[in-house]
């Protein structure tokens, strides 16, 4: 075996393992927690990608190795926050939210054979889509204060499912010599909203908003990414 290989491959575990807490996280209730870890592992998902890449050690293995660990990290564990946010709210119903993890598998498993990705995405992508659903996750249970707002989240959870599978083109930032104008409007963007979400964190002394700057700042990726494909539709 390569020596190499055991740096990308070593931080791929990494990845798997955070998402593992953040499993164990969300179900002990601790989702501020669950939601660090998934941040934790998107980062360890960077890092084996850039290292495989820098030493020049990707291989066959590397790659499924990678799929399973975002099966974990950004399927299960933002699927498992969501039901277990829900649970007090929609009782057993909230399983719903589940299909979440099956539909980023199918997702993954869709990425590992489509030569149309390897500078964009087909879909939305599983990190993005845990970001989104970590950073709400994260907010105050009393925000729920009536049920029908407990299935307004279900329902935007199987909009989720559509959009992981979905043929839509979504740039990443791989392809920014390509894309510069969009890639930089998302990151002015994101700094808007970021700066916002944490005056709001500051003035209201709630971490929770802080945090759900991810969620707004993938909401912002999703709404610039189907402006432009609609605007290259018509």
């Amino acid at each position: 075996m390569n020596a190499k290989r055991i740096i990308p491959d070593s931080l791929t575990c990494g990845n798997l393992l955070c998402g593992a807490i953040a499993v164990f996280l969300a179900t002990q209730g601790a989702f501020i927690g669950a939601f660090l870890f998934i941040l934790g592992g998107a980062l360890f998902d960077f890092c084996d990608g850039w290292s495989a890449r820098l030493l020049k050690v990707v291989s066959p293995i590397g790659v499924q190795l990678d799929s399973l660990a975002d099966v974990i990290t950004f399927g299960l564990a933002p699927a498992m926050m969501l039901f277990c946010y829900l649970r007090p709210i929609l009782g057993w119903w909230a399983l719903l939210a589940l299909l979440m993890a099956a539909f980023s598998a199918l997702r993954l498993a869709k990425f590992n054979v489509d030569e149309r990705q390897h500078e964009s995405f087909i879909g939305l992508a599983t990190p993005a889509n845990a970001i989104f659903w970590g950073g709400i996750c994260c907010l105050p249970i009393s925000v729920m204060a009536y049920d029908w707002m407990g299935w307004c989240l279900i329902a935007l959870s199987f909009v989720s499912c559509y959009l992981l599978n979905a043929e839509i083109p979504f740039f990443s930032f791989k392809s920014v010599k390509k894309q510069r104008v969009e890639v930089m409007s998302f990151l002015v963007g994101c700094i808007i909203l970021i700066v916002f979400c944490v005056i709001k964190a500051i003035v209201n002394k709630h971490i929770e908003f802080a945090l759900f700057s991810g969620t707004a700042c993938i909401l912002w990726y999703v709404t610039l990414n189907l402006l432009l494909a609609f605007a290259k539709k018509n």
